[in-house]
């Protein structure tokens, strides 16, 4: 049985940092391109970043190029993102999905695994 499981949400400043992670289990991590995604009140689900397999490759959406970083240990089969400079536009619920290849995109059609996501909120 395949599980992602978020953690490291909460409440946090505007200007602040908060880092999130999310464990895998049941899968073959290693072989996965890993995302992030997030869904505000109102507003459909979309890209945040996304992490190739080695953990070499790494590609963001504008809002957050600059202030996040996704990041992965395969030994503890953990993605993260870090997140900085957070403002009120940050706040969201955030999913990690592991996507059907290695280098993965933005495209959330191309992930099969969903975690059942973190509260991030930014308080202005």
């Amino acid at each position: 049985q395949v599980q992602l499981v978020e953690s490291g949400g909460g409440l946090v400043q505007a200007g602040g940092s908060l880092r999130v992670s999310c464990a895998a289990s049941g899968l073959h991590f290693r072989s996965r391109a890993m995302g992030w995604f997030r869904q505000a009140p109102g507003k459909e689900r979309e890209f945040v970043a996304v992490i190739d397999y080695t953990g070499g490759q790494t590609y963001y959406s504008d809002f957050v190029k600059g202030r996040f970083t996704i990041s992965r240990d395969n030994a503890k089969n953990t993605v993260y993102l870090e997140m900085n400079s957070l403002t009120s536009e940050d706040t969201a619920v955030y999913y990690c999905a592991a996507n059907r290849g290695v280098l993965g995109n933005r495209d959330d059609r191309g992930y099969d695994y969903w975690g059942q996501g973190t509260q991030v909120t930014v308080s202005s």
